[in-house]
């Protein structure tokens, strides 16, 4: 811990913490970037630290590959927030399925009504309104398969649900463990793809309203009921709006960029604030995580001092002729035994040295990326430790967000 704590206070810039939790009103923080990056421990250890400095504070997965249970040491599944164990602070949790809740919407959507069961799928995972609004629209044809962003999109607006009930009204910081890149950014589109959906529905009834009784029917609405179904298939464009132009408050939002020092993850954090930018989703904060500061530096010259002596030891063993073997075969063994010691040392500095030129490589990359060179860079070391449960996470919280 020391060693990592001594090379997490030699990062120069700070991560704007301060800014980051000043005011008591709400705020959200929304940790995203390229799957395997640590962007579950980076978004527990924020929500740690908003809540050691004094705000309630609601930390929430929408990954469908969670992970934050196993972070926080703590099943938090079940989709409605629980407190944290193992501290007296107000933090809370949760796991949402989106997944689940894509595959739900996908199966009732291709069947020809609404049917009872349907709107109660919607009603367990918390979206009974959203069951409302579809209920009179078929929406089979209209979604094959369900739009791009719509797991993660059910994900947040169930969160956007929660926190406008009075008893959730508490927290004023919340903390977003997104899905990787490609999902969180899809969902953005929904809006667009809800007008074309929209388009298609009055195209139909425009058709339908010269048609027979019977081909009427297989719509499944009369022309009033096709009107109402444009209104409330409108109503649900508008909640998704909402989470969109929640992403674009620059007041009140703050999507942080999670990279890696390696080619590949800072090519990817330079798309993905690319689209952010195009989006208008405020982003000032990129995190390099897992950064080695093990340099070996030194290490080339202590290993000629021991070489040295240990030739000159084995130079003295054997002007020792006539001494007593039972002196001289432990020393022998000693040399033998510290050669091999020497050699493993060497492999892991020689993997060590090389993977910080690989990092340093990578750093020059983001140092010269026009876009990504202008956020706020803050610098996570690779911790000798697993980072999990509220301890470690504050030990981490510590290190990084400073």
């Amino acid at each position: 811990r020391a060693a990592a704590a001594a090379a997490a206070a030699a990062t120069s810039e700070s991560s704007g913490f301060d800014e980051m939790c000043a005011g008591k009103e709400r705020k959200y923080f929304l940790v995203g970037g390229k799957g395997g990056v640590g962007k579950t421990s980076l978004s527990s250890s924020l929500a740690v630290k908003f809540a050691m400095n004094g705000h309630p504070t609601l930390v929430v997965s929408t990954d469908p590959a969670h992970s934050l249970s196993d972070s926080l040491a703590q099943d938090v599944t079940g989709g409605l927030p629980v407190p944290v164990d193992g501290t007296d602070m107000m933090l809370y949790a949760m796991e949402i399925d989106p997944e689940q809740a894509k595959a739900e919407f996908s199966a009732f959507a291709k069947d020809n009504d609404m049917s009872t069961g349907a709107r109660d799928l919607l009603g367990s995972v918390g979206l009974g309104g959203m069951a409302d609004q579809l209920g009179d629209l078929k929406l089979g044809e209209l979604l094959d398969t369900p739009p791009p962003g719509l797991d993660e999109a059910i994900a947040i607006s169930k969160v956007v649900q929660f926190i406008k009930d009075e008893k959730y009204a508490k927290f004023t910081r919340i903390v977003f463990d997104t899905a990787p890149t490609g999902h969180t950014l899809r969902l953005l589109s929904l809006p667009d793809f809800l007008d074309a959906s929209i388009g298609k529905i009055v195209r139909l009834r425009k058709k339908l309203s010269s048609a027979t009784d019977a081909v009427k029917g297989l719509f499944g609405v009369d022309n009033s009921a096709q009107g109402e179904a444009v209104n409330q298939l409108e109503m649900l464009k508008g909640q998704l709006q909402e989470v969109k132009e929640l992403f674009r408050n620059e007041k009140t939002t703050e999507f942080v960029i999670v990279t890696i020092p390696t080619v590949l993850g800072i090519s990817e954090s330079g798309r993905l604030l690319g689209s952010l930018r195009k989006e208008k989703v405020p982003a000032r904060r990129l995190v390099v995580n897992q950064i080695i500061r093990v340099t070996g530096d030194g290490f080339a010259g202590h290993k000629a001092e021991l070489l040295e002596k240990e030739a000159a030891l084995r130079a003295a063993v054997e002007a020792m002729a006539g001494a007593d073997a039972a002196l001289i075969g432990p020393l022998e063994e000693m040399l033998l035994a510290q050669a091999a010691v020497l050699k493993d040392a060497q492999s892991a500095v020689s993997f060590c040295t090389i993977k910080a030129k690989d990092q340093r490589r990578a750093m020059e990359m983001l140092d010269a990326d026009p876009g990504l060179k202008g956020l706020q860079r803050i610098e996570a070391p690779l911790f000798d430790m697993e980072i999990r449960g509220v301890p470690a996470l504050q030990f981490m919280a510590g290190q990084v967000w400073t």
